[in-house]
């Protein structure tokens, strides 16, 4: 079991970007399905949703580090995290999307975060958040800030902060630390 479940046909009611950015910059954030979960990344933490480009895989990358990839100039990496919140990891379908995050600091660090599916956003406010489950594996507690819910029900929150700081533990590995 994951630690978000929601049918898949409740997925595509969320208003599609395109909507939301049309209305001026929403509270929420851009929801993303991996699996039958549902993920949001705050807004103000999203740099850009894209088609998932060409992946260059990293020899000895843990498994969660899917490579990397050229986005407007920068060697991006790109994030896999499904298997480090209970999600299976499957072949991405064609409705999978990059969503890229960034620490907001010009030159900062960034990197893409594969999803199964990018719905839409969703207009919940942090004010909203709820303490994740106790029941979450402590891999996953580790990438997710809360929950917020919805008219379709739970959505976790993941921490931009905490996934651009799954780098450190690259380069301790490559350290041999």
């Amino acid at each position: 079991m994951t630690i978000v479940d929601a049918p898949r046909d409740a997925l595509p009611e969320h208003r599609p970007l395109a909507e939301a950015d049309q209305e001026g910059s929403p509270t929420g954030g851009v929801l993303l399905r991996l699996g039958h979960s549902r993920f949001s990344v705050p807004m103000p933490d999203v740099a850009e949703v894209t088609g998932v480009p060409a992946i260059t895989r990293l020899p000895g990358a843990p498994p969660w580090l899917r490579g990397v990839a050229n986005w407007r100039g920068r060697v991006l990496p790109v994030l896999d995290i499904r298997a480090l919140v209970g999600v299976p990891v499957t072949p991405l379908p064609t409705s999978a999307r990059l969503v890229v995050v960034s620490d907001g600091v010009p030159g900062g660090l960034s990197a893409g975060l594969v999803a199964e599916a990018v719905p839409g956003v969703n207009d919940v406010t942090l004010d909203d958040l709820a303490p994740s489950p106790a029941t979450l594996p402590p891999e996953a507690a580790r990438l997710v800030v809360g929950q917020v819910t919805d008219a379709h029900g739970p959505i976790a929150v993941l921490d931009v902060v905490a996934l651009l700081g799954l780098r450190e533990r690259v380069e301790r590995r490559r350290h041999g630390s």
